[in-house]
């Protein structure tokens, strides 16, 4: 790789991909298994490392690693290892095959020299990697033979219409079971075509660069064909991942089944590829560039069609705003009419413990914010490492935001070690060794591309080595904010959490996570959740009257009133996907519930008018909306503008675009008196005290 690297700092690139470049390939190899957009191109580079599960203690470990691996000399082959990236630039990108480029935006996959030429081209505004995707991770309950009672209990049929006509997309994981009695009618599925990322060889269509697609006629040949010799139609056309009680097939059940709320819709689902094996993980892509490219195939498959798409995955990386190139692509997609995407909020809401061996407030404790009211001032916040017993063994990243008239300096003091920093405003620390051999690295940032704000990036990163990885020192990390130049002072931080991992040696990854005394229990949603045009769904736990506690909360970090709605996702009973013939139901709970209930009734909006647009139907849902008993109308942080109303909206989508001209009339002798019409769902006695300035809705950024 260029010496360049270590010598020019370029500002139009994420700190991320300059850690990423300024480390031996070995160091990338064992990333590229836990770092889903990093990955190398050979078999033999992935194989040149140790798994993750060979993390010793320090005191078991040489003074440092080798650059030599089995034989293989890895410092010969930085060229082979790859980032899955994003990019904005003054101009189009020309198209390259499999990728996707939209007005001056483009994903690419390429090495990190070509990284680094790109970079200094003229026309590059910014390059940043694709952002890990969390995993949906509701809490399961019994399978058992009940069917699932009418998802939306005392409205009729002809009220609500059943989405004919419709195409209902679910990106989601762990497999679609298509030949489930809830997907079938006459013996024929309801699925019209699945494109499994993750499938190493077979059919494509056009443009796809991996995995196969599943057509309705694969489809239809393998139920008639697994009748006449009596086995499973799944074993005649597998997918990478098919998981009894699997995700995918459940969420599918809610929005598009038989027994969910468009059950005369088709149904069209890409599987997010989520590789096993170390090696795949570490030559494999699995990451929010895929979630795009899902998007991409969805809206393509449904041409003219109008299209709900649901999404029950999401990411906590960047600045939870909206601002983010993913964000702003997503929303330039939903410009045009007859498309909706509805994304769950999150489940990381619970802050604390409800059962001694309640571990759910790890997932929760992501976000805390402050406020250092004047120059001078310090804050602490208290990030903990938990590990496997005394070490964690996987890459654990912070990000801090601010506003861009203030300046902060930062320093950070491991677990029983000394303070490092301050590092002022423009610098950084990159691969920084501790005296346990791991690895810091801290990029005090300045006016980011995409927003303007300033952000401070933290990432604690394992030692990795010939043949071992000293995992992270658990304990409370403490970070100090230096109040510098103080107008504002408000900041705002998140942990990219990990998902947990059983390595499969007795040993786990577990997530970071604030201490109890630096988390704030608000902005918690996803950060793809945030979007302009997007629909961001909570879950109501009905039997309780609220929102459930682990739903993720708002607002955003720049104040926009996310989520927007709340649907039930508490005990929801749909299709266990790939079960037995005595359990074909199984119960859930979580916002990867609730969301496609959100996106069923909008499939049952569009089917009544199909040419609304996503902002309308943003609007017709939140007019709509209906507050629990004893709340009002106002939004909240946890529920957003109240309980979606499915009869309500569809009512008031079918005549959102009506229009009634006026003829001449004589006027009145006296003024006359007029009575506000409610929308659908809500008293006409519940108005503001005055009329509010209604703006129409923001742009996609270009």
């Amino acid at each position: 790789m260029s010496d360049s690297w270590q010598n020019v700092v370029l500002r139009n690139q994420h700190p991320k991909l300059r850690m990423f470049a300024n480390c031996d390939a070995d160091v990338s190899s064992a990333k590229s298994e836990v770092q889903p957009a990093l990955r190398v191109t050979t078999e033999e580079l992935a194989a040149s490392t140790p798994p993750l599960a060979t993390a010793i203690a320090p005191e078991d470990a040489p003074v440092s690693g080798t650059a030599k691996k089995h034989g293989v000399d890895v410092q010969a082959q930085r060229a082979a290892v790859e980032v899955s990236v994003f990019v904005r630039s003054t101009d189009s990108l020309p198209p390259v095959a499999g990728q996707q480029t939209l007005r001056g935006m483009a994903t690419r996959r390429m090495t990190l020299d070509e990284v680094y030429d790109l970079a200094r081209d003229a026309g590059t505004i910014f390059i940043e990697p694709a952002d890990a995707l969390k995993l949906p991770r509701p809490i399961k309950g019994s399978a058992g033979g009940t069917a699932p009672a009418r998802r939306v209990p005392g409205v009729t049929p002809a009220q609500l219409g059943d989405g004919k006509g419709m195409l209902i997309g679910i990106i989601d994981v762990e497999g679609f079971d298509w030949a489930h009695t809830d997907f079938l009618v006459g013996g024929k599925s309801r699925f019209v075509s699945i494109w499994d990322q993750g499938a190493k060889v077979g059919r494509n269509r056009k443009g796809l660069k991996r995995g196969r697609v599943i057509s309705a006629a694969d489809m239809q040949t393998a139920l008639t064909d697994a009748a006449k010799i009596h086995v499973s139609p799944h074993d005649l056309e597998p997918q990478s991942q098919m998981v009894v009680g699997s995700h995918g097939t459940h969420v599918a059940s809610i929005a598009a089944g038989n027994s969910g709320l468009c059950s005369a819709a088709e149904i069209a689902a890409v599987l997010i590829a989520l590789p096993e094996d170390e090696i795949d993980r570490r030559t494999s892509f699995y990451d929010s560039t895929c979630l795009l490219d899902a998007v991409y195939y969805l809206l393509d498959l449904a041409g003219e069609r109008p299209i709900s798409i649901n999404i029950s995955l999401g990411t906590n990386g960047h600045a939870h705003d909206g601002s983010s190139i993913l964000d702003r692509w997503i929303d330039a997609l939903l410009s045009e009419p007859g498309r909706s995407i509805c994304i769950a909020a999150g489940n990381a809401g619970q802050e604390r413990p409800e059962a001694p061996d309640d571990l759910g407030y790890m997932m929760g404790r992501i976000h805390a914010s402050g406020k250092i009211d004047a120059q001078g001032l310090d804050h602490i916040l208290e990030w903990q490492v938990v590990g496997d017993k005394i070490k964690d063994a996987s890459e654990n990243e912070l990000e801090i935001w601010y506003e861009p008239q203030d300046r902060l300096a930062i320093s950070i003091r491991p677990p029983d070690g000394d303070w490092i920093g301050p590092i002022q405003p423009g610098e950084f620390l990159e691969n920084h060794q501790l005296p346990d051999r791991t690895l810091i690295s801290v990029y005090n940032e300045l006016h980011h591309p995409t927003n303007g704000a300033n952000y401070i990036a933290i990432y604690l990163t394992p030692f990795f080595g010939s043949n071992l990885i000293i995992g992270i020192p658990a304990g409370v990390w403490q970070v100090r904010l230096h109040g510098l130049v103080i107008r504002d002072g408000a900041f705002h931080a998140w942990i990219e959490r990990d998902d947990p991992a059983d390595l499969g040696d007795g040993s786990y990854f577990w997530p970071s996570f604030f201490t109890e005394a630096s988390h704030v229990d608000t902005s918690s949603v996803s950060a793809l959740a945030c979007g302009q045009r997007i629909v961001s769904v909570a879950n109501l736990d009905e039997l309780k009257r609220r929102a459930h506690i682990t739903s993720s909360q708002g607002p955003t970090r720049d104040g926009r009133l996310k989520p927007d709605i709340t649907a039930p996702g508490t005990g929801i009973v749909a299709a266990n996907g790939f079960g037995g013939p005595d359990d074909p139901w199984i119960e859930m709970t979580g916002t990867s519930m609730a969301s496609p209930y959100v996106a069923g009734v909008i499939g049952l909006m569009l089917a009544a008018e199909p040419t609304l647009t996503a902002a309308q139907i943003l609007g017709i849902i939140k007019a709509t909306a209906r507050p629990l008993p004893g709340a009002t109308y106002q939004w909240t942080n946890d529920l957003g503008f109240g309980v979606i109303s499915p009869a309500a909206c569809v009512a008031e989508a079918s005549h959102a675009l009506a229009r009634t001209e006026l003829k001449k009339t004589t006027p009145p002798a006296t003024a006359p008196t007029v009575t506000a019409a409610a929308p659908p769902g809500r008293p006409a006695s519940h108005r503001a005290a005055k009329p509010a300035t209604r703006r129409p809705p923001p742009e996609a950024a270009s």
